[in-house]
Order: C-alpha cells, then structure tokens, then sequence
C-alpha cells in the first residue's frame, strides 16, 4: 500500500470539507454557503445560508420573494437568507459557546456585514474557498486586516484529498480493506 492511499487531510482541508458539507443543507436559491467555527482543532459550532429558523425556505417555495425567482435577481430588495457565518455564530451563541479567540472556515469569503459580525465574535482567523469581495468591498476588508482585527486567507483542497472524500460519501468507510461482498452483508 501506498503512502498516498493513507493521506489525510491538512486540518484546514479538514474543516473545509465539513463546511462544504454543511452548504448542502442551504435553502437559498442564488447560492449554498457553509461556514464552521473551530476552536484548539474542536468543531464549536456548522451554519449555512437560508430563511430564518421558522421560516419557509426559498427552496420549498420556488422563490424568495412573489415575483423574484432569487434574491440576488434584485438590487433593492435585502436576501431573506441569513448567511452561514451569522448561522454558525447565533448557533454558537444559542448554546453559550464562546466563539472568541475561534477560527472560521467558509466556503465564500464573508460579506462585509459578515465580516463585521465575525470580528465583533472574537474571531481572528478565516479561511475561504471562494473570493467575494471587490473594489470598495476589498478595501474596507484590508482596513479590517491592515488593522490587525482578522486575517483572511483562501484555502483549496487537493485534488486526491477531496476524490477521496467524495468516495467516502459514496461507499461505506467503516469496512475492511479486501473484505468480500458477501462479508460485507451484500
């Protein structure tokens, strides 16, 4: 067996993927959003992007407002959706889990409202998938990070890390190697 057929993933890669995953529970229909808050290498608390909590999904509905098949289709009205990362701090904050001194991982580089949020939390340190912000956006986020309030950086899985994942969702995990198939309950 091969060194390669054991790796890991990095701890960033990690808790990437769980973010990712729990983006496939959004309700939004413009895009799926995931976020995890991380402490001492402990997952503290998931979020994703959708309608608050009793609300009915844009999902269930078709759309997210009469009229408007997605909320970034109009410059006017605000998102219905609440964004992962408010998800994953209320959660946090529901439960009475300090998210200060806490890492976030995100699959979309946080909004600036986001971004405002996670700094008020006590967070210093995100990761992202996906860049967001540009232009004037770009620059109040560096005056955030110039400031030294949170540092930023875009993470990527690897290729063979994130194959590997994909097979796990797909195949069970917990079977040993070189068992057949009526071994295992075929």
């Amino acid at each position: 067996m091969t060194e390669e057929l054991y790796q890991r993933p990095t701890w960033d890669e990690y808790f990437l993927m769980i973010a990712k995953l729990a983006a496939t529970r959004s309700t939004c229909l413009a895009f799926a959003v995931g976020a995890v808050i991380v402490k001492n290498k402990q997952v503290l608390a998931t979020g994703y992007n959708g309608s608050p909590s009793g609300s009915v999904h844009c999902t269930s509905q078709g759309f997210c407002y009469p009229e408007l098949s997605s909320c970034d289709a109009s410059k006017v009205l605000p998102s219905r959706s609440i964004h992962a990362e408010a998800n994953a701090i209320a959660q946090a904050a529901r439960y009475g889990i300090s998210t200060n001194g806490a890492i976030i991982y995100v699959t979309l580089e946080p909004c600036l409202s986001c971004l405002k949020l996670i700094i008020s939390a006590g967070i210093k340190e995100v990761f992202y998938e996906t860049a967001f912000n540009t232009g004037e956006k770009a620059a109040l986020r560096d005056l955030f990070i110039q400031d030294g309030l949170v540092t930023l950086k875009q993470i990527y899985i690897d290729e063979t890390i994130a194959q590997k994942a994909a097979a796990s969702l797909l195949h069970p995990t917990s079977i040993a190697e070189g068992k057949t198939k009526m071994e295992k309950g075929s």
